[in-house]
């Protein structure tokens, strides 16, 4: 396990806070958003997860397998024929 450092929790407004030594941050590699996570006693604080990361990799290879075809048919209507140019 890494450094352990007692702080205090802090009125910051409404809420409470508490402050993050720099030495705690540049060992975790937090930098931004973070995710907050309660279990039982503890709060896990973790780097907060990019929604799509990792979506180009999966198209790609989704692409490259053959396997990014439409799941649903294509149903066209006389307006789809006439006001598109396809």
């Amino acid at each position: 396990m890494g450094a352990t450092i007692r702080t205090r929790i802090v009125k910051i407004g409404n809420s409470q806070g508490i402050r993050i030594p720099k030495l705690l941050l540049e060992q975790s590699g937090i930098h931004a958003e973070v995710e907050i996570e309660v279990q039982g006693d503890h709060l896990t604080i973790r780097t907060a997860q990019h929604l799509r990361d990792g979506w180009d990799k999966a198209f790609a290879t989704m692409a490259q397998e053959e396997d990014d075809v439409l799941l649903d048919e294509v149903n066209t209507t006389d307006w789809d024929q006439v006001a598109w140019e396809w």
